[in-house]
């Protein structure tokens, strides 16, 4: 007999299925294909004791996931709202954060960036600023520390589905046991000689919170790759790009070195961030030459 469930968990191509009505079932695909992400909602077929097929996955409202020329990595399905952690220890990337907010807004979905250990003054004035031009561009900032109080963020949670993502060490699976703490997600101490977390959470594991909603705890990561989006998908992730749409002296301009560029001209007159356009640059060439190694040129 058919049923539907959620997939709570990835490891490799087995899968763990909640069913709807509680059940868990370690499920496996039908066929060789395995292109399933945690939160997925799927149809499965029970074969035993715990056991089960996924027979048809079900049309989902969001992915995310991240790409280079070679591979696509599956992070998240039908999430609602993107959550990002940066700390103050150890050091975080703004490019990074730059692309992940990139991946969110191609999706349409919420974002909020987390900043924690807040406890460690000493480094909190230097995160702060770094935050600064996200929150000059609209992005909401909750200031906090995962080891003493995380209900401020709980009440940014409830009815969401939030991705959890960041770099390795920021905090995620401290900030998971913080708010579900039947969950004992693996933490560790972070390297300080690397000035790196080390990886502890290997897959991505959605957790249902008691008030409604859940988090995916994501693995940590240092890259994420944009090669999925097109230059026109990559630009409109640029939120301050937008009111400059169509506002260059050519059509097809490429923000480069043309005359008459909006995007050029807002960025010298500092109505945008300099080093956002950078970034944006950055990551177009990226993706372009991802494409083209992809195909063989």
């Amino acid at each position: 007999m058919k049923a539907v469930g959620t997939l709570m968990a990835a490891f490799g191509r087995q899968y763990e299925v909640r069913s709807d009505d509680g059940e868990v079932f370690l499920c496996v695909p039908r066929g060789k294909k395995s292109l399933f992400a945690c939160g997925d909602r799927v149809q499965y077929v029970p074969t035993g004791p715990g056991q089960g097929v996924i027979e048809k996955l079900i049309e989902r409202s969001s992915l995310l996931y991240r790409s280079d020329a070679w591979r696509q990595k599956l992070i998240a399905a039908n999430a609602t709202q993107v959550v990002l952690v940066v700390a103050t220890e150890p050091s975080f990337s703004d490019e990074f954060l730059s692309r992940c907010l990139c991946a969110a807004e191609s999706q349409h979905l919420k974002t909020l960036i987390v900043l924690n250990k807040t406890d460690i003054v000493a480094s909190l004035d230097a995160a702060r600023a770094q935050l600064a031009p996200f929150v000059a561009l609209g992005y909401p900032v909750l200031e906090l520390s995962a080891l003493s109080d995380v209900e401020l963020l709980r009440t940014r949670l409830v009815g969401e589905t939030s991705l959890l993502v960041g770099q390795s060490g920021m905090g995620k699976s401290t900030l998971t046991n913080a708010l579900i703490p039947e969950a004992r997600a693996e933490t560790r101490e972070i390297s300080e000689v690397l000035d790196t977390g080390k990886h502890t959470t290997t897959f991505a594991r959605l957790y249902p919170l008691p008030e409604g909603g859940g988090i995916i705890d994501s693995p940590g990561m240092q890259t994420f790759g944009l090669v999925h989006l097109s230059g026109e998908e990559l630009e409109d992730s640029f939120r301050e790009f937008r009111p400059y749409r169509g506002e260059c002296r050519f059509r097809d301009c490429r923000h480069d070195a043309e005359p008459g560029c909006a995007l050029r001209e807002a960025a010298d007159s500092g109505r945008i961030d300099p080093r956002r356009l950078r970034q944006f640059l950055q990551f177009r060439n990226e993706c372009e030459q991802g494409r083209r190694m992809a195909q063989g040129w």
